[in-house]
Protein backbone atom coordinates (compact mmCIF):
# COMPACT_ATOMS: atom_id res chain seq x y z
CA UNK A 1 0.00 0.00 0.00
CA UNK A 2 2.93 2.35 0.64
CA UNK A 3 3.95 2.00 -3.02
CA UNK A 4 0.59 3.41 -4.12
CA UNK A 5 1.05 6.40 -1.84
CA UNK A 6 4.50 7.09 -3.31
CA UNK A 7 3.13 6.84 -6.86
CA UNK A 8 0.29 9.23 -6.05
CA UNK A 9 2.69 11.68 -4.43
CA UNK A 10 5.04 11.46 -7.42
CA UNK A 11 2.20 12.02 -9.88
CA UNK A 12 0.85 14.93 -7.83
CA UNK A 13 4.31 16.49 -7.62
CA UNK A 14 4.68 16.26 -11.41
CA UNK A 15 1.28 17.88 -11.94
CA UNK A 16 2.17 20.62 -9.44
CA UNK A 17 5.43 21.22 -11.32
CA UNK A 18 3.51 21.56 -14.59
CA UNK A 19 1.26 24.20 -13.02
CA UNK A 20 4.27 26.08 -11.66
CA UNK A 21 5.94 26.09 -15.07
CA UNK A 22 2.76 27.37 -16.71
CA UNK A 23 2.45 30.12 -14.09
CA UNK A 24 6.07 31.16 -14.52
CA UNK A 25 5.83 31.13 -18.31
CA UNK A 26 2.66 33.22 -18.27
CA UNK A 27 4.59 36.24 -17.02
CA UNK A 28 1.64 37.25 -14.84
CA UNK A 29 3.41 36.67 -11.51
CA UNK A 30 5.18 39.37 -9.55
CA UNK A 31 8.87 38.94 -8.86
CA UNK A 32 8.11 37.78 -5.31
CA UNK A 33 5.48 35.30 -6.52
CA UNK A 34 7.86 34.04 -9.19
CA UNK A 35 10.61 33.43 -6.64
CA UNK A 36 8.23 31.56 -4.33
CA UNK A 37 6.96 29.44 -7.22
CA UNK A 38 10.53 28.74 -8.35
CA UNK A 39 11.51 27.70 -4.82
CA UNK A 40 8.52 25.35 -4.58
CA UNK A 41 9.41 23.95 -8.01
CA UNK A 42 12.96 23.21 -6.89
CA UNK A 43 11.67 21.36 -3.81
CA UNK A 44 9.24 19.33 -5.91
CA UNK A 45 11.97 18.54 -8.43
CA UNK A 46 14.24 17.23 -5.68
CA UNK A 47 11.38 15.15 -4.26
CA UNK A 48 10.70 13.64 -7.69
CA UNK A 49 14.40 12.96 -8.28
CA UNK A 50 14.56 11.13 -4.95
CA UNK A 51 11.58 8.97 -5.84
CA UNK A 52 13.05 8.20 -9.26
CA UNK A 53 16.38 7.22 -7.68
CA UNK A 54 14.57 4.84 -5.31
CA UNK A 55 12.71 3.30 -8.23
CA UNK A 56 15.94 2.95 -10.20
CA UNK A 57 17.58 1.14 -7.28
CA UNK A 58 14.66 -1.24 -7.06
CA UNK A 59 14.86 -1.99 -10.77
CA UNK A 60 18.61 -2.57 -10.50
CA UNK A 61 17.95 -5.16 -7.79
CA UNK A 62 15.95 -7.31 -10.21
CA UNK A 63 17.76 -10.52 -10.92
CA UNK A 64 16.91 -13.55 -12.97
CA UNK A 65 16.61 -16.78 -11.02
CA UNK A 66 15.44 -19.97 -12.73
CA UNK A 67 13.98 -17.97 -15.62
CA UNK A 68 12.00 -15.80 -13.22
CA UNK A 69 12.51 -12.17 -12.26
CA UNK A 70 12.66 -11.66 -8.52
CA UNK A 71 13.50 -8.68 -6.38
CA UNK A 72 16.12 -8.50 -3.68
CA UNK A 73 15.87 -6.23 -0.63
CA UNK A 74 17.44 -2.81 -1.17
CA UNK A 75 19.51 -2.99 2.02
CA UNK A 76 22.71 -5.00 1.85
CA UNK A 77 22.52 -6.27 5.45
Amino acid sequence: MAEKKVAVNFEKAIKDLEVIVEDLESGNLSLEESLKAFEKGIKLTRQCQGELEKAELKVQKLVEENGELKTKPLNND
